[in-house]
């Protein structure tokens, strides 16, 4: 990979590609509806495994399309193909109720898929979002138009051709591309039922906005703030980890990131040396070469903004304890890469925007606390509400903390953790509904009631 070169140039979906694509999936879904769910079951188990076969070269594709280490890239494509199979396996499985009434009436419930489903998708995990989305809207039924970013165009078009191979019908999952316009023109559009996002705070309030006008129902997975309570009893050792893990996966370009590192004072010193020299060891540089475990940011504006955000906390009297400059390879084909040193910043306050505003890089600020009570209230005083963690060696400390957290996804001695069988989704202005896990179901569905007399009809009249 040459960092920094244009891989390959894609037209922009307008206002014809968008309805041809959306058309197209209607027909599709007329078929793919009436299927049983073991039918759908075994084209979904089909899909799962060709990523599982492919997972090598599609991992390589994911490296050379979002920047990440191949290291990642594999956990991610693992995590896509488990989605789609454990979807494939509820697939079968869903159906309603029957509600006995009096007099031998009764009642019964059917959840019927909702149509036409938009996926909107961010640039940090491109497939796995798509198969996020994708997995439980098929699997009750519907079909799917994906927009990727315009940042990571590629994988998402190896997933639809995945898809077409497993046997849907054609047309059920397709992908258009482009940016805000193309993303507009699928809100707007008369025959899409439903949209799921996945990006910016901002993005998504303007994506609630024009789903409203045609009475939507969204699913939105936003931005983080998230907090990662360190207790003193904590096993030092795994809090490290935990903390390493919670900032600098995919260079740290993670919404659920736990970037406010809350730190108990008796072991403030200790954690903050052994996380400054754990973070310095990381191998940053080509990301595939097998033992590079941070690449290279998104794009070049991105990085700059990072490196902004790195320059004010300074300005308003952090410290920085390690890295936040940029890095420079050595390998000559890498020299115009958007790398930049993992950061710790220390001697951090509440109100600094490097601890208030989402960075969405490789920057982690730590905060010293005293008190459970006084570091519980400071881990809820934001706007956002994604993600929170624990560690404490105390199992009663542990969920005392997580049900005061004002979070959707708390962690507790681990942390970025997404196992496809739990619910993912976030509190506040993290967005609302729930990816993976039964619950999004509830967002791929809707429940018709149908009641059934057995005698005569009671007229008032």
């Amino acid at each position: 990979t040459c960092p920094g070169r244009v891989l390959c140039k894609l037209p922009c979906s307008g206002e014809k590609e968008v309805d041809l694509a959306v058309q197209s999936a209607k027909a599709a879904f007329k078929i793919w509806s009436q299927m049983s769910g073991m039918e759908r079951c075994r084209v979904m188990l089909e899909a799962a495994r060709i990523i599982r076969e492919q997972r090598e070269e599609i991992a390589t594709m994911e490296t050379i399309n979002n920047g990440k280490s191949i290291f990642e890239a594999r956990v991610d494509i693992d995590i896509s193909w488990q989605c789609l199979e454990y979807y494939a396996g509820l697939a079968g499985s869903l159906a309603g109720e029957h509600i006995q009434l009096p007099g031998g009436s009764f009642g019964y419930t059917r959840r019927e898929p909702l149509g036409v489903c938009v996926g909107i998708g961010a640039w940090n995990y491109p497939f796995q979002i798509a198969c996020w989305k994708s997995g439980p809207a098929l699997a009750c039924g519907n079909a799917m138009v994906f927009k990727p970013s315009p940042f990571t165009p590629i994988s998402v078009v190896r997933l639809a051709e995945i898809f077409t191979e497993a046997g849907v019908p054609k047309g059920l999952f397709n992908v258009v591309q482009g940016g805000a316009a193309t993303g507009q023109l699928l809100c707007q559009h008369p025959d899409v039922a439903k949209i799921s996002f996945t990006g910016s705070v901002p993005t998504g309030m303007k994506i609630m906005e024009m789903a409203a006008k045609g009475i939507k129902p969204v699913t939105l997975e936003l931005g983080g703030k998230s907090p990662l309570i360190i207790f003193s009893d904590a096993d030092l050792e795994n809090a490290v980890k935990g903390a390493l893990m919670a900032n600098f996966l995919t260079q740290g370009e993670v919404c659920c990131n736990g970037t406010r590192v809350f730190v108990e004072r008796k072991i403030l010193d200790t954690f903050t040396k052994e996380v400054v020299k754990r973070t310095q060891k990381i191998r940053i540089g080509d990301p595939l070469l097998e033992d590079t475990r941070m690449g290279a940011l998104i794009n070049r504006p991105h990085l700059n903004r990072v490196q902004g955000f790195i320059k004010q906390a300074k300005e308003q009297g952090a410290e920085v304890l390690c890295g936040g400059d940029l890095y420079v390879p050595d390998d000559p084909k890498l020299k115009n890469g958007y790398y930049m040193r993992p950061c710790v910043i220390g001697n951090c306050k509440d109100d600094m925007t490097c601890v208030k505003e989402e960075i969405f890089g490789p920057v982690m600020a730590i905060l010293p606390f005293d008190t459970e009570e006084e570091v519980v209230e400071r881990a809820n005083a934001t706007k956002f509400g994604l993600a929170g963690g624990v560690f404490t060696r105390d199992i009663q400390k542990a969920h005392r903390v997580v049900a005061a957290l004002k979070a959707g996804m708390c962690f507790i001695n681990n942390y970025n953790v997404s196992p496809v069988e739990l619910p993912f989704g976030g509190y506040k202005f993290s967005g609302f509904g729930r990816e993976n896990g039964r619950a999004a179901i509830e967002y791929y569905s809707q429940l018709k009631t149908v009641c059934v007399e057995m005698g005569d009809v009671e007229s008032v009249f």
